[in-house]
């Protein structure tokens, strides 16, 4: 692949390849590729955010957004038609899932991002998004950011731990870059993509970090994304209320991630593109009628939310004017953001789940800080912070990643006065839906099939290791019929003491074990009389291409004193056997590769 792409590079940029390889070091060649991946996500991120405005100002030319327009509950769905057509006949490959994609990339593709990610989901998530799709761009970018750093490694020929590097620059690039927050993109590359940091790594993260977001405050301003200005100072008997508040939170979210499951399960049983379109489509239409604040991603109702100007949020809807039904109108908002985020997505458009989990956090910290309020419980508190706190709260659960959100959160807003209480949502949070679901909901369908990283090395070195470089494809196929006199012919040749039983359609019938037969071996009166099938054995055990390497050590594991496996494909035709002593080496090699600085 990596020869592939320098072989249709021009020849300057070979030749500055070339120079790097001759004439500095891989840790010198790790940090220029780290600077440029800073340089690169950052411009991404500031296309896409351009790309998404210039549709907004298209759209809204001449448009009066206080008054009630039908023409809002028709744009996220031509949206979503054009973000579906662009993905079938220009892409023509699956872009959904930027997060999900890249964790699959490092787990089971050794780093490899298709170079069309640099630039389709771009395009595709402002087109949703631009046209008022209830999803974020954030990963979207986030996945443009880890093909940027993959494209780069696989140019500059990097090894496979680097490659993997590459991608989490390009991961914490991209965050620090759409949010302006070095410190969250360098921990959402520890706590989603679950990288391992050692020194030797942290510096090129760091690089990528800082590089975007210094450019990205050069070419946009220094300015947070929201404005926030906290009421009063956080006190000790605000404790109880804030751990709550992250109990909320956890469950809102066990909510959120179940019920998208459940739908997008939905949706995939839809083969038809239109039939798909159509209904999700019509649900994203109905709701936005019913709760204008789903239309888009939702940032302008969480700067309402935190300064102080709720009742905004009643406009258009079918309680404007009605100020004691906003908690209530929320609370429904809260509970119908799933269906709109997975209506957009399952329709077809392009998205991502950062926007979606600040706002349904936002609405969850503003409801909880009213509704403790009205009845009285306790001193009152400030609906602002807790709506800030919310949003911390709500993304950590739904990502799993505390750190990332307590940053993200006090870099979004300035809010460092806050980070105490953060640190607190975040925890009890985290620690309500880890006692129902252990994964992300990035993670979770890759950790049903045993193909995610995580911080348990062991775990991790297998699920990097790949099935398909252990197997011997061209170990001895042995026909069903073969005489007994040509089996001590062909085991002769062969230094081994395990033979598959082949036939000419490439279905295993069983193996021979040599040391079981061996009896009758010298046996000349039975070369004619016995045959492979009389000798064969059920193999003790059999895996398939796609199964995990966990799956795989757990057999030899569980039978001692078994020396290979066959292997066989989707359709059940043997491809090989993969040998227990070739796994352990191959093992003990990634173990030293990882253990490396």
């Amino acid at each position: 692949m990596a020869a592939q792409d320098t072989a249709t590079a021009p020849q300057s940029s070979l030749r500055f390849i070339k120079w790097t390889e001759n004439h500095l070091s891989l840790r010198q060649r790790t940090l220029m590729l780290a600077f440029m991946v800073g340089i690169l996500t950052a411009l991404a991120a500031q296309v896409l955010k351009w790309f998404i405005e210039e549709i907004h100002k298209f759209l809204f030319e001449g448009f009066n957004v206080d008054q009630h327009n039908w023409l809002l509950l028709v744009f996220p769905a031509i949206g979503i038609l054009f973000t579906a057509l662009f993905i079938k006949y220009v892409v023509r490959d699956d872009i959904g899932h930027g997060v999900t994609k890249i964790l699959f990339a490092i787990s089971r593709r050794q780093g490899h991002i298709k170079s069309h990610n640099c630039w389709s989901s771009v395009i595709a998530s402002s087109i949703t998004i631009g046209f008022g799709g209830s999803v974020g761009a954030e990963s979207p970018v986030v996945l443009t950011g880890s093909a940027i750093g993959s494209t780069l490694g696989k140019a500059f020929r990097v090894d496979q731990k680097t490659l993997m590097l590459l991608i989490g620059c390009g991961a914490s690039g991209a965050i620090a870059g759409i949010f302006k927050a070095p410190f969250a993109g360098l921990l959402f590359t520890l706590e989603v993509l679950m990288l391992d940091l050692t020194m030797a790594s942290l510096l090129p993260l760091l690089v990528s970090c800082v590089t975007a977001s210094i450019l990205t405050a050069a070419l946009s301003g220094t300015d947070t994304m929201f404005t926030f200005h906290m009421d009063n100072a956080f006190t000790v008997d605000r404790v109880p209320s804030t751990i709550l508040l992250g109990v909320f939170c956890g469950l809102v979210s066990l909510y959120f991630t179940w019920i998208m499951n459940a739908l997008e399960n939905g949706f995939r049983h839809i083969s038809n593109m239109y039939i798909k379109f159509a209904v999700g489509g019509v649900m994203l239409s109905i709701l936005i009628f019913l709760f204008p604040p789903l239309y888009g991603e939702g940032y302008d109702s969480i700067s309402l939310l935190l300064n102080g100007h709720q009742a905004q949020l009643l406009n258009n809807s079918l309680f404007e004017g009605d100020n004691n039904m906003l908690v209530p109108m929320l609370a429904m908002i809260m509970l119908t953001k799933v269906f709109a985020t997975t209506a957009t997505t399952g329709a077809g458009g392009c998205g991502g789940l950062f926007a979606p989990s600040l706002f349904l956090g936002c609405l969850c910290g503003f409801v909880f800080a009213t509704l403790w309020n009205q009845f009285g419980w306790a001193d009152g508190i400030s609906s602002k912070n807790f709506a800030l706190l919310g949003m911390a709260g709500v993304m950590t659960a739904i990502m799993h990643a505390p750190l990332t959100s307590i940053f993200l959160i006090a870099e979004l807003t300035g809010g460092y006065g806050m980070l105490v209480p953060l640190m607190i949502v975040a925890v009890s949070s985290y620690l309500t839906i880890y006692t129902f679901e252990r994964h992300s909901i990035y993670a979770m369908r890759l950790a049903k099939k045993g193909q995610l990283i995580t911080h348990h090395k062991d775990h991790a070195i297998l699920t990097l290791m790949s099935l398909d470089t252990v197997i011997d494809k061209l170990c001895m196929r042995i026909p069903p019929d073969a005489d007994l006199g040509k089996l001590v012919s062909a085991f002769a040749k062969e230094n081994t003491n395990v033979f598959a039983v082949v036939d000419g359609l490439g279905t295993l019938h069983g193996v021979i074990y040599l040391p079981e037969i061996r009896r009758v071996l010298f046996r000349q009166e039975l070369y004619h009389a016995l045959n492979a099938s009389q000798l064969m054995k059920d193999p003790v055990s059999v895996v398939h291409i796609d199964d995990p390497m966990t799956k795989v050590m757990g057999c030899f594991e569980k039978a001692k004193n078994l020396e290979a496996l066959p292997v066989l494909d989707s359709n059940e035709r043997f491809v090989g056997f993969i040998y227990k002593s070739k796994l352990f080496s191959a093992y003990r090699q990634m173990l030293v590769d990882f253990s490396e600085e």
